[in-house]
């Protein structure tokens, strides 16, 4: 068997020492060049270019009370929207001012939606197990994972956060909600505040902070597991319902709310909250004694 330095000898004696310098020279920058082109791909495998680039829009901002109005899902390959998920949900309940002035969403418009439980299974399906992306997407991911163990699927998921890119890169004086980091990075953006409009600004702004810090910052670009504890929420009882009912009319009390949607323990904070500040009922009603 041949050792190195036998080859080595065997070189530099058939042809001049500046030739083998030369060679030598050539193999080194030729293989030094391959080897950087081996690390920068290796360092690209850490960035995620394919995932779902997820918004909701909803009746307020804790998903352990509130309800989601508007969905919109973007299926990402290798950095291009490939396919669309986009559909309004009734939330079964009255919207409020603030809301239908910030997103232009109206009672109207999603009286005749699909309600969440019957296209959860779809936005699941959708998702596959791609990674999801958004603006604060833990906001969103949490809406979706109570929805979904509400009805008894699995969505464990992970995620990668452009809030959380842009507290890396962005100045610090600088605000880095969705329309000021989109203006910072010069990504356009349409109606604000509508699910769809939001999904692409998202995936849009992404693309570009990828482009701008991704080769020397790939880390900040791979997506980590979304971290959101659902328990599965039960229907109210026909008695927490007929109390409630007894306890509206008695106060004479409008809800926007439909109470055969709402879950028990949601049934049971109205009750307490009711009792707290109108004080039980004292006549009766619906033919019982209510003390």
């Amino acid at each position: 068997m041949f050792s190195l330095y036998s080859i080595i000898s065997s070189s530099i004696s058939s042809i001049s020492v500046v030739e083998w310098v030369i060679n030598m020279r050539f193999v080194l920058e030729y293989g030094f060049m391959w080897f950087s082109v081996f690390i920068f791909y290796w360092k690209e495998e850490d960035m995620t270019n394919s995932y779902i680039a997820l918004d909701l829009e909803t009746t307020g901002l804790e998903a352990r009370l509130e309800k989601i109005t508007e969905i919109a899902a973007l299926r990402v390959v290798d950095g291009r929207v490939e396919e669309r998920f986009v559909t309004l949900v009734n939330p079964m309940r009255q919207l409020g001012e603030r809301i239908r002035e910030l997103t232009g969403i109206t009672d109207d418009m999603v009286k005749d939606a699909p309600v969440i439980g019957d296209i959860i299974g779809d936005v699941v399906r959708f998702c596959g197990n791609l990674p999801l992306l958004g603006h604060n997407i833990l906001f969103d991911y949490a809406f979706l994972k109570r929805a979904a163990v509400n009805s008894g699927l699995d969505f464990e998921r992970e995620g990668i956060d452009t809030l959380g890119i842009c507290r890396l890169f962005m100045p610090a004086d600088v605000k880095r909600n969705l329309t000021c980091a989109c203006s910072f990075y010069e990504v356009s953006q349409s109606t604000a505040h509508r699910a769809q409009a939001d999904a692409e600004a998202a995936h849009g702004l992404y693309q570009a902070m990828m482009a701008r810090h991704g080769r020397e910052h790939p880390e900040a670009f791979a997506a980590k597991p979304l971290i959101y504890k659902a328990k599965r929420e039960q229907p109210p009882t026909k008695r927490q319902k007929e109390y409630l009912h007894d306890l509206l009319k008695c106060h004479k009390i409008d809800i926007t709310v439909q109470i055969d949607a709402m879950s028990r323990g949601e049934v049971s904070r109205m009750i307490d909250n009711i009792i707290s500040q109108y004080g039980r009922m004292t006549r009766r009603i619906s033919g019982e004694q209510k003390d």
